[in-house]
């Protein structure tokens, strides 16, 4: 989710979403048709969303609370329109459920860290700044990153990062974490940063990221189960879209795009028998078809004002 910022009351919160233009087109958005943003944020995408709204509904979803408080003080212009429920993505079946709608006609999802959770120091996400360490895009989440560093083995801590930060310095930063959480409890995000970036060979700490990012992103991951949502989430997805209603998603690293590429090819892949078979068995028949067979990228023209959207990429599928 990266976008740009603007204050709601008291709290700053990102506007200009990422993508925008692409991801209203890509929705091809009907005027009664029923929408899901099931990362509403900072209400950027949605309120878009809504405006080219007359006889439908979207149903704005986030589980972070000071999102929910964003999204419907932004949202309220529109009344009834809108319905703003605070949950995970995951839950659109039974949230959409819950709302008695059986189909809907686009779904969009801005998967990753929201801006304003990275700029908002307390909330431990970023190594640029002390914090406590948290990580938590939802507070009712009792897993922390506190948690993580503290309490994990050094095997699983070690696979974390290989796995989810693509980190190839992995054994030695879970190695130099294990070593620091003996003397004394890792408790805030520069501690870990600094133990991160004494782990690291100072070769390759030398230009590039910081070296402590990788690591941040798989612990964060890790926190908030983020890459094992996705592809069920999807597969609900396109069980609830209407033929011809399209699914819209945003990623910001590999791991992500792998899995909504991945997804999406299997729900568009039709019989599944070996080429040998006569005549089909297995029954299957494709439930969607891609709409871009690249992902879309941001131009040149939003980098220059929104930096952070540089690794965005963005799927769209249509239900069959």
């Amino acid at each position: 989710m990266a976008e740009m910022a603007e204050k709601t009351g008291n709290i700053e919160f990102s506007h200009r979403p990422v993508l925008l233009d692409e991801c209203l087109d890509g929705l091809d958005i009907k005027p009664d048709g029923i929408y899901v943003d099931g990362t509403a944020g900072g209400a950027g995408h949605s309120k878009e969303i809504a405006k080219r709204l007359k006889n439908g509904m979207l149903i704005a979803i986030d589980q972070d609370e000071t999102a929910i408080a964003v999204v419907k003080e932004r949202l309220a212009e529109f009344g009834d329109r809108v319905r703003v429920v605070r949950s995970n993505f995951s839950e659109v079946a039974s949230v959409c459920a819950s709302l008695g709608i059986e189909r809907i006609d686009g779904i969009l999802l801005d998967l990753g860290v929201s801006s304003h959770q990275l700029d908002t120091a307390e909330r431990g996400f970023s190594y640029m700044s002390d914090a406590e360490l948290d990580m938590r895009m939802d507070k009712r989440n009792p897993l922390t990153a506190k948690t993580v560093v503290n309490e994990y083995s050094e095997e699983r801590i070690k696979k974390i990062l290989f796995e989810y930060g693509e980190e190839k310095f992995s054994a030695q930063i879970a190695s130099s974490i294990i070593r620091a959480r003996e003397k004394k409890e890792i408790e805030s995000t520069a501690e870990l940063a600094e133990i991160i970036k004494s782990a690291i060979p100072p070769k390759a700490r030398e230009g590039g990221h910081h070296p402590a990012k990788r690591s941040f992103q798989a612990i964060r991951i890790e926190v908030n189960s983020e890459l094992d949502v996705i592809e069920p989430t999807i597969r609900d997805a396109q069980e609830l879209l209407a033929p011809g209603g399209r699914m819209a998603i945003i990623t910001f690293h590999s791991l992500e795009d792998r899995i909504v590429k991945q997804t999406f090819a299997s729900l568009a892949t039709g019989c599944t028998c070996p080429r040998e078979f006569p005549v089909c068995v297995c029954g299957n028949k494709p439930k969607i078809k891609p709409v871009n067979r690249k992902p879309i990228t941001s131009g040149k023209e939003e980098l220059e004002i929104n930096p952070r959207a540089r690794s965005a990429k963005l799927r769209i599928a249509e239900k069959l």
